[in-house]
């Protein structure tokens, strides 16, 4: 009996030796939760606070101005032989401000000078489906850029766009 209270006391001691090293692991697990929960909540008080801050400094955006473009009718390239395929297409032209649309009123001629060369030279194969449409638009904003600049066009928007 004498060994198993040796032992027994061996244990409580052991117990007594382990039990603040673990209270000590507890207090710091506890306290590095409590410091990234915090510091999380501050991180969100802050952003929020800075995007309403950011909303309300803002002055409303103004809405953008459109440049109507005369609508086109051009014959497409086609293959000898085959039906001749034309395209009609109505644009406008999107820019931020008035004063941009003022500038670019009296260049329009050019404008539709160069949109109407680069649609005669398209396939009716080249404006399938929606990624078609999206290259026209893409290419036709980088050649009305180049031709305007200094001034910018935001997109090139089509109100209509037939292939017979």
């Amino acid at each position: 009996m004498a060994d198993n209270e040796q032992l027994d006391g061996g244990a409580v001691e052991a117990e007594r030796i382990v039990a603040p090293k673990s209270k000590l692991k507890l207090i710091i697990a506890a306290g590095g939760v409590f410091l990234i929960v915090g510091g999380a909540a501050t991180w969100l008080f802050s952003a929020r606070h800075t995007d309403e801050e950011t909303r309300a400094a803002a002055a409303p955006a103004k809405p953008p101005v459109f440049v109507e473009v005369p609508d086109m009718l051009v014959n497409l390239v086609g293959s000898p032989g085959d039906r001749v395929q034309y395209l009609k297409v109505k644009l406008v032209l999107e820019v931020r401000e008035e004063k941009q649309a003022e500038a670019i009123k009296p260049n329009l001629p050019r404008v539709t000078d160069i949109f109407q060369t680069y649609l005669r030279e398209l396939r009716a194969s080249d404006l399938n489906g929606s990624v078609g449409v999206f290259r026209l638009r893409e290419e036709l904003t980088r050649r009305v850029n180049a031709a305007i600049s200094p001034s910018q066009v935001n997109a090139v928007l089509f109100k209509e766009i037939v292939v017979q």
